[in-house]
């Protein structure tokens, strides 16, 4: 069987004509990791080929659906220890790349008004920072053919260099409002809250705090636009089975932010240290990652700042038998990471 090499920022369209938004970058064999976005549904409010599709948000309602209607894209995955949603590689219909969506929106005739403004936020970024367009692509809503007039832009960049190169003039661009670039005010901020809040609970003024100084999402040309920043494959250092992880725990803890290096990336990484435990099951001193593979925790502190985080507790084993322990955020309403005043 051939090997499908997916990552962060693709979709999956299975042969029942299921749509899955892909996790990560390391994958099981045959199976590629991914959750439930887009279904079939007559009272879907996107139309794509004459068939209605129905967005599916929170994670709870995408494992609900997976596990009641379609159990062949759960499994057990024994090196994370835990049932996952995922996609065996021969019932893949269709594999949508973002970077293939940009040369697919540059040959096509007429844009829509949507995709006239995410082909022009690629190409503003190209102009500005030189990244190569085979490095940027277009995911989200628009790659799969399901966005609407009023769909958020949802962009990605290949590599560390690039990754970095766009993050700094981005910053620029925001904080002086150029090229059709403007940050998120405070009536913005309190609409993506009223979002967010229904899957990542936290305070309106922690969660502001926090979201204010966010350079990965904005608006361009009036229209709300998220980065997503993914490290290139000869850049993923850690391969399927070197690591194993296993959940011993959900824990709230005070730390240190130690290195902030991966912080703008999905999946995002912050190494923490004087970690003291508030509550929950944790060895304080075995923990020293919190990481996330939701993009909603990039960004979500800096190196040198305190935190308060809480979320599930695995145990990770290396291939050399070396032991630590991290936390994951994401997988439940209750996880998050706030600045410690």
């Amino acid at each position: 069987m051939e090997e499908v090499k997916a990552r962060e920022g693709d979709f999956i369209e299975t042969i029942e004509g299921l749509i899955f938004d892909v996790k990560g970058l390391i994958h099981p064999p045959g199976r590629i990791i991914a959750y439930l976005r887009y279904i079939e549904d007559p009272s879907g409010e996107r139309i794509r080929n004459g068939k209605r599709y129905k967005k599916v948000y929170s994670l709870a309602d995408r494992d609900r659906i997976v596990k009641e209607k379609y159990p062949q894209y759960i499994h057990y995955d024994k090196n994370f220890g835990e049932w996952m949603e995922s996609v065996p590689t021969n019932l893949i219909k269709k594999h949508y790349k973002p970077e293939w969506k940009v040369l697919d929106l540059i040959g096509k005739n007429v844009l829509d008004e949507t995709e006239h403004c995410a082909l022009k936020l690629i190409e503003t970024i190209h102009d500005v920072t030189q990244t190569p367009l085979e490095k940027m692509g277009i995911t989200g809503s628009i790659l799969v053919d399901l966005h609407t007039q009023n769909s958020d832009i949802d962009i990605t960049i290949y590599g560390w260099k690039n990754c970095i190169s766009v993050y700094e003039e981005l910053k620029t661009l925001l904080e002086e409002g150029r090229m059709g670039f403007r940050k998120y005010d405070i009536q913005k901020l309190s609409k993506l809250y009223e979002f967010r809040v229904k899957d990542t609970w936290m305070k309106f003024e922690d969660f502001y705090k926090i979201e204010r100084r966010k350079i990965s999402q904005g608006e361009f040309l009036n229209r709300d636009f998220y980065i997503r920043f993914i490290l290139d494959w000869d850049e993923v250092e850690e391969k399927y089975g070197d690591k194993i992880y296993r959940t011993i725990g959900y824990a709230k803890v005070k730390a240190l932010i130690e290195d902030d290096k991966y912080a703008i990336f999905t999946p995002c990484k912050y190494t923490i240290s004087n970690v003291e435990l508030i509550e929950g099951e944790c060895n304080p001193k075995k923990l020293t990652e919190i990481t996330s593979f939701r993009g909603r925790f990039c960004e979500q502190a800096r190196r040198g700042e305190w935190v308060i985080a809480q979320g599930k507790i695995e145990i990770v084993t290396t291939n050399s038998g070396e032991e630590y322990c991290r936390m994951v955020l994401g997988g439940k309403p209750s996880d998050f990471m706030i600045l410690k005043e």
